[in-house]
């Protein structure tokens, strides 16, 4: 019996420790993650919509969006960050938009977990890329093993195509829901 009682006063020892370093340990990192995942969204902001040079978080959305203005502060655009599931997991990405939505400017990929070597090839211009000034139209269309040929088309990635048709439907999703938010007078 004594040694049982041993037993779980050591346990709940180790226990109460090991639980106030985990907890002092999170109170150091959450601000710094916090602080990595602003740049980063500032980042992606600036690298879809290039003319930028300024821009602000619109708070009358249900969800993260920010208005891009060039340097004479008129409005030049949206960027909104978005999520949907790719083959091994969570993407998010950073969509440019021309001010009425019909246009993308560019994408950004700020995060994801797709195979190295396949899925990551989402990450490289020859698939990125063609989201420049891709008409958006009333939704992007993907294509698989062959060029596209209609202005609102990308080609899917050979080998992946799961992951570039996952960014094609975070796109479309995207879009789709700030459409719906600002027919309803947000976003202005």
């Amino acid at each position: 019996m004594k040694n049982i009682i041993r037993m779980l006063i050591t346990l709940s020892f180790v226990g109460v420790v090991s639980g106030g370093g985990l907890a002092l340990l999170s109170s150091w990192a959450d601000p710094l993650i916090a602080a990595n995942k602003k740049a980063d969204t500032e980042r992606a902001i600036f690298l879809v919509q290039t003319e930028a040079d300024d821009y602000e978080l619109v708070t009358d959305v249900p969800f993260e969006l920010y208005r891009v203005f060039d340097e004479t502060k008129n409005p030049v655009g949206y960027a909104l960050p978005w999520e949907g599931n790719g083959f091994q997991g969570a993407i998010r990405i950073m969509v440019g938009l021309s001010q009425d939505l019909n246009t993308i400017k560019s994408i950004e990929i700020i995060d994801q977990t797709e195979t190295p070597g396949l899925g990551t090839k989402i990450l490289e211009d020859p698939f990125r890329g063609q989201f420049e000034g891709l008409n958006a139209d009333p939704h992007v269309k993907w294509v698989k093993g062959a060029p596209a040929t209609a202005d609102n088309e990308v080609e899917t990635i050979t080998g992946a195509t799961i992951s570039a048709v996952a960014i094609v439907n975070i796109v479309n999703d995207g879009i789709e829901t700030l459409r719906a938010a600002i027919a309803e007078g947000a976003g202005q």
